[in-house]
């Protein structure tokens, strides 16, 4: 995140905060608690919790929530307007004002929202982020293949209507009876749910020959268009890698001589100061 705060006004200690919010231990500490509040929330829908665990329950989910809002109040204190520049941090926010929302009356679905909590792992650790980054970024990609898919399944599915749809076999009408029947099925067989003993075998039973459409359409979409989406993925990752890797060495070259001089000059007074208590260890 950028550090330089809304009109170079910098608040005190602000330097410091950054550093502990930035720091693995405060890193550490919310995961935990992330992984706690996921753990209570799956045991409120015990049917067999007393109503005095449902108590201890509730007030701990409320003192999660607490600690979750002082973060965010921590990190807009650090990072003041660019504390809204960074997209994960309006994720938490949204996630945490969602979860103070009163779950009562109209609001009482929102009781079940919030697990969503959970999902704020993915914001605090990096590796979570860089894989939902690189999804994002091959999106434009994915609709691509989409848009492949949707074409291969309109053009089978009204295939399949005319060839299977028109038996009186009531596993044809179905199955195949209508263009959204024949859609649907074809989607489980993409799948590989039941597609062999449950549609396949059955409709050549009727129509021996229907394998010279099946496998082609099986090869089609689960093996080829499919692994479309994990190589675009893939890629976004990759692309995403080198950018990052783009990001250092232009920094690394920014670097001036005079900052190398005095890192090196902090270096020796560092290898000076181990000697001098090496030596005084030896003397004692």
């Amino acid at each position: 995140m950028n550090n330089t705060l809304a009109h170079g006004i910098e608040p005190p200690f602000t330097g410091k905060l950054r550093k502990i919010i930035e720091g693995n231990r405060f890193t550490y500490g919310i995961v935990a608690l992330i992984f706690i509040n996921a753990i209570t929330l799956g045991l409120e829908t015990s049917p067999d919790l007393s109503p005095r665990n449902a108590s201890l329950l509730y007030w701990v989910d409320k003192t999660i929530l607490v600690i979750f809002s002082l973060e965010l109040a921590l990190k807009f204190y650090a990072y003041r307007l660019d504390f809204f520049k960074s997209g994960w941090n309006l994720f938490d926010l949204i996630i945490v004002t969602v979860a103070w929302v009163p779950a009562s009356g109209a609001f009482a679905v929102l009781r079940a929202f919030r697990i969503l909590r959970v999902l704020r792992l993915i914001s605090v650790i990096p590796q979570m982020r860089r894989v939902i980054g690189a999804i994002v970024t091959s999106i434009p990609g994915m609709l691509s293949v989409v848009g492949v898919l949707c074409i291969v399944f309109y053009v089978a599915a009204v295939l399949t209507t005319k060839l299977f749809g028109q038996h009186p076999d009531p596993n044809m009408q179905e199955w195949f009876g209508t263009v959204s029947a024949s859609a649907y099925t074809l989607f489980q067989v993409m799948t590989l749910e039941s597609w062999s003993m449950g549609i396949v075998r059955p409709t050549m039973e009727i129509f021996p020959h229907s394998w010279i459409f099946f496998i082609p359409f099986i090869i089609i979409t689960s093996f080829a268009v499919l692994n479309l989406f994990i190589g675009i993925i893939v890629d976004a990752m990759q692309s995403s890698h080198e950018s990052e890797t783009d990001e250092i060495i232009t920094e690394m070259a920014s670097v001036t001589h005079d900052d190398l001089r005095a890192l090196i000059g902090r270096f020796d007074q560092l290898e000076n100061k181990i000697d001098a208590l090496s030596r005084a260890e030896k003397k004692q």
